[in-house]
């Protein structure tokens, strides 16, 4: 049996304040003036209660790259960012392609018990775009997968794609696809246009992503089933998307919280933190996923965690890696650039970060209301703190941050995953591995 907790005072989605009483891990009771004997009080006047964060796109790299992360180490850095639930991409060795292997990922995350970590499958084997995986025995695993993606590879062959809509379609599945048409982006350092032409680095188009979304949401409306765009980046695709969805079409999409505050003028300093698959875009193309966002034609904000060891990004520009760390600082970023904005108020907030995801990965438990009777999963996050994001705000094995001495709002104080304290008070519980 878990601590009874009474937190006193929260600002429910940043509306009414109440308190929330938390036992047997559920929410028992939620009101003002609750009492219960024996309880521990927690004081959070003043503080936003979220439902726990969910991220649908999260790198785990356990098994076979621990040296970059590990399933504990990415659940403290998700806890540490609110996160009471992450998807694991499958590009690890070897790859999430079999149910034994989505079983020992989902064992390892019960094991760290400080998130719950549900399994992405891949989609083709070892994501080699030639053949489907094991899609039904991954599905009937006691890890359950619904959500299949080949990641930071393309399912580039029309055929597969169509395929795999159709095996997922049987049992509620979804396809998450990286969008990038792999001839376009060969050599690829950057977003193409004045800023890669100047510093004479092979540029991105943002066709490469546009065309393959405008292929793929053709695909899902021919099979009827659920198709879900991965990270996406350009003002292009933001109408895409919401072309698809007025025409009925069963799609989703996310965007990243650096493709909501960072673009490619950054890349100017040769900085590796910055390198990122797909690429920081122009500034034109912030506003219009921020605006895309807003208006609900963009789903969801999910962060493409994707830690790398010191050496691969502490070298020159073309050979370092693609990718940055996300977890600690996504609701921070998310506060700066569609909270104090005006663009977002915390009810979508909760929706974009915690419902939403729940619900496109269809995992049970997680987004529910803050109400009696639902999970404790939740996240009480201070929108008054201040300050700027450092090394020591990051929880996970890598270092890979683009915010590193940057200014950001907030502070995540407490994060709830099954009815117990996963970070109190700001800092990180020591739930045993």
């Amino acid at each position: 049996m878990t601590e009874v907790l009474l937190f006193r005072g929260a600002s429910l989605e940043g509306d009414t304040a109440a308190d929330i009483l938390v036992a047997d891990g559920r929410i028992a009771e939620v009101g003002t003036g609750l009492s219960h004997a024996g309880a521990r009080e927690i004081d959070v006047d003043g503080l936003i209660a979220l439902p726990g964060l969910v991220d649908l796109h999260t790198h785990l790299r356990e098994p076979g790259y621990e040296a970059s992360e590990t399933v504990r180490t990415g659940s403290e850095a998700a806890a540490a960012g609110g996160y009471t639930a992450v998807f694991a991409m499958p590009n690890t060795s070897p790859v999430a392609d079999t149910a034994g292997v989505v079983e020992q990922e989902l064992a390892l995350g019960e094991a760290a018990g400080l998130v719950t970590v549900q399994p992405i499958g891949a989609v083709t084997v070892g994501q080699k775009g030639e053949r489907l995986a094991e899609l039904g025995a991954m599905a009937a695993s006691r890890a359950r997968v619904r959500v299949f993606s080949d990641d930071g590879f393309c399912v580039w062959d029309p055929l597969i794609m169509r395929r795999a809509l159709e095996y997922v379609k049987a049992f509620d599945g979804v396809i998450a696809q990286h969008a990038q048409d792999p001839r376009l982006t060969e050599g690829a350092q950057m977003n193409e246009g004045a800023v890669s032409a100047e510093l004479g680095l092979a540029g991105w188009p943002a066709v490469a992503e546009e065309s393959i979304i405008a292929r793929d949401v053709l695909l899902a409306e021919h099979v009827g089933s659920r198709l879900h765009v991965c990270h996406l980046s350009t003002a292009g695709s933001v109408d895409l998307i919401r072309w698809a969805k007025k025409r009925g079409i069963a799609v989703t999409a996310e965007v990243t919280p650096h493709h909501l505050l960072l673009d490619e003028e950054l890349v100017r300093g040769y900085d590796a933190r910055f390198k990122v698959n797909p690429p920081l875009r122009r500034a034109e193309d912030v506003h219009a996923v921020r605006e895309g966002l807003a208006d609900g034609t963009i789903d969801i904000v999910a962060t493409d965690h994707a830690p790398h060891p010191d050496e691969a990004k502490s070298c020159e520009w073309q050979a370092a890696a693609n990718g940055m760390v996300g977890l600690e600082s996504a609701l921070r970023v998310v506060h700066a650039a569609m909270v104090q904005t005006g663009l977002l108020d915390w009810a979508d907030v909760a929706r974009v970060m915690s419902r939403t995801p729940a619900r496109i990965g269809r995992l049970a438990g997680h987004g529910r209301p803050i109400a009696a009777g639902e999970p404790a999963e939740l996240t009480f996050y201070d929108p008054d703190a201040a300050g700027t994001f450092e090394a020591a705000d990051l929880r996970g094995r890598s270092r890979n941050s683009p915010y590193l001495g940057r200014p950001l709002p907030g502070s995540v104080r407490w994060t709830v995953h099954a009815g117990a304290p996963t970070v109190a008070d700001g800092t990180l519980t020591q739930v045993p591995a």
